[in-house]
């Protein structure tokens, strides 16, 4: 009886093909495009909340609150919003400021990245 020595089947090869790499490359760099992009504005952000909640603490007129507000942001180096573009208001004798702005990142010709911000000195 003849015995017969069978090869195992070859197996597929394993891996990342040239196209498969070159595509994983290009999401790699458009999210870290994005991401370079959106890291400054996302500072400026803590640091406009910061500056409002400690304005609302410091002022107890308009005038007061916006100036203490430019003050920080002349520290902070806030571009986005001013002390003008702060809504004061007073709830149950307590000075609460509000703001609301947009950013835009350029991405590709017509395409925009848009962040909303929106914020209360009340908000916890």
């Amino acid at each position: 009886m003849a015995t017969y020595r069978t090869s195992a089947p070859r197996s597929r090869q394993r891996g990342l093909s040239f196209i498969g790499l070159v595509f994983f490359l290009l999401v790699a760099v458009s999210i870290g495009y994005v991401a370079t992009k959106s890291v400054p504005i996302l500072l400026e952000w803590q640091a406009i909340d910061k500056a409002v909640k400690k304005a609302a603490n410091e002022g107890n007129t308009v005038a007061e609150v916006r100036a203490s507000f430019d003050r920080a942001g002349a520290i902070d180096d806030i571009a986005s919003i001013s002390g003008k573009d702060l809504e004061v208001t007073k709830q149950n004798e307590k000075v609460v400021v509000s703001y609301e702005y947009t950013r835009e990142i350029p991405l590709a010709g017509p395409a925009y990245l848009l962040y909303r911000f929106a914020g209360s000195s009340s908000a916890k």
